[in-house]
């Protein structure tokens, strides 16, 4: 099986599914890679079929070391910090300097999950159903030690949702949820993906043009929220509009576009000391736009607008926002960080561990738990727990909770 081949995708739906027939999963917020060893010869490749191995020296040796000599997995690159994945770390890597990717991979290196196989030995498994994939998945990686991983999974609807519910602190960017019974098809959106939403009101501070057509129109709007300190940060934009309501808007925003920069916040940005108020800047060229044109407009802080958004990355959404209603009974001096919903952190080291315990036993005597290693008696595991994973940790009452539901084996 030689690459690039594109991974398979999925659509998002508001809710878990019902029924059953469905093996559910943490959705990593990562990068997703599709991983080919040929003998000696290994290959990160990237969604859309790029090489990542300059990116990431340090997985090269230990993908060589643990992986089967001739196989093809699907999984996701992901970088663990303190309080959860850490996707900013993650973008840092994809940097033109070697030195600097060699300095960031020890700082902080990353770790692979991995959650499918499309190929072993000379064998193509992508037509084969996921449960037989997943169940030859464990056995592949049975002695795979960190920074390689098995994602967690169950069939248990119950379970699913607690995940959803509690481990987003973690990084966790949703569920997804897979036909057991479903063959791996590149590049189509098969798969079901589960995120989470939320709404806040913002200050809308600025705008940029829309790019096409003839007529103006808005392309986006840029958001703001204050600090405890009373300052506007930029924390998003939101562009999902129809052409005719991007046309509306050049007239609606016109009035707040006088005299904008005199008083504005952000006016600091528009000068050659740009970048040094320790913000993001919206117009801020970076190796991310690739030369786009990201000029923006200001506008008097004065609207606001209810939009809804997934969750935060450091200060900002993580996500381009939605938008939802304009809030004309809002002052902007209420659109604080104080509105947004904190979720508590939860840790990871129960699975992105380097101690002796990291090893994971054979499929029929171990269970994967999100933020939590669960081994258990194989006949008795839904009752029994008699092994937690050294790493002190506080998940461990809650999973506790949980693990009777869960299941390890999807062949039935």
């Amino acid at each position: 099986m030689n690459p690039p081949i594109l991974p398979m995708l999925a659509k998002r739906v508001a809710d878990i599914p019902a029924g059953g027939g469905w093996i559910f999963e943490p959705k990593w917020d990562g990068f997703r890679t599709i991983v080919f060893r040929n003998e000696n010869e290994i290959l990160i490749q990237s969604r859309d079929g790029k090489s990542l191995n300059r990116y990431f020296p340090e997985l090269l040796e230990t993908l060589h070391a643990q992986l089967p000599n001739i196989c093809v997995l699907d999984g996701e690159i992901v970088i663990a910090g303190d309080s959860g994945l850490d996707f900013e770390a993650l973008q840092l890597r994809i940097h033109p300097a070697t030195s600097r990717v060699e300095l960031l991979s020890q700082q902080t290196p990353a770790s692979v999950v991995f959650f499918d196989v499309l190929f072993e030995s000379h064998r193509d498994l992508r037509n084969e159903p996921l449960a037989f994939r997943r169940n030859r998945l464990e056995l592949l990686l049975s002695s795979a030690r960190a920074p390689i991983h098995i994602t967690p999974a169950t069939r248990d609807n119950a379970v699913a949702e607690d995940w959803f519910r509690r481990f987003e602190g973690a990084g966790l960017d949703g569920v997804m949820a897979k036909q057991a019974t479903g063959v791996y098809e590149s590049d189509k959106r098969v798969m079901l993906k589960i995120k989470h939403e939320r709404d806040c009101d913002c200050v809308v501070a600025g705008f940029r043009w829309y790019k096409s057509g003839d007529c103006p129109a808005i392309g986006s709007l840029l958001f703001g929220l204050y600090d405890e300190a009373g300052s506007l940060h930029h924390v998003g934009v939101c562009s999902s509009f129809k052409l005719e309501r991007r046309r509306e808007l050049v007239d609606y925003l016109a009035p707040y576009r006088e005299d904008a920069l005199t008083a504005h916040p952000w006016r600091s940005w528009a000068g050659a000391d740009a970048g040094a108020v320790g913000q993001r800047m919206p117009g801020g060229q970076s190796r991310w736009s690739q030369g786009k044109d990201l000029s923006w407009e200001p506008l008097r802080p004065e609207l606001v607008v209810e939009v809804a958004y997934e969750h935060m990355q450091g200060h900002r959404f993580r996500h381009m926002a939605q938008f939802r209603r304009w809030r004309v009974d809002k002052k902007p001096a209420d659109c604080t960080y104080e509105q947004l919903e904190v979720v508590p952190p939860h840790e990871l080291m129960a699975i992105f561990s380097n101690d002796s315990d990291s090893r994971m036993p054979p499929a029929d005597t171990m269970i994967w738990r999100w933020g939590l290693k669960l081994r258990c008696r194989p006949k008795v595991c839904g009752t029994t727990i008699t092994k937690i994973s050294t790493l002190a940790f506080s998940l461990a009452h809650c999973c506790k909770t949980a693990a009777p539901s869960a299941e390890r084996s999807f062949s039935r």
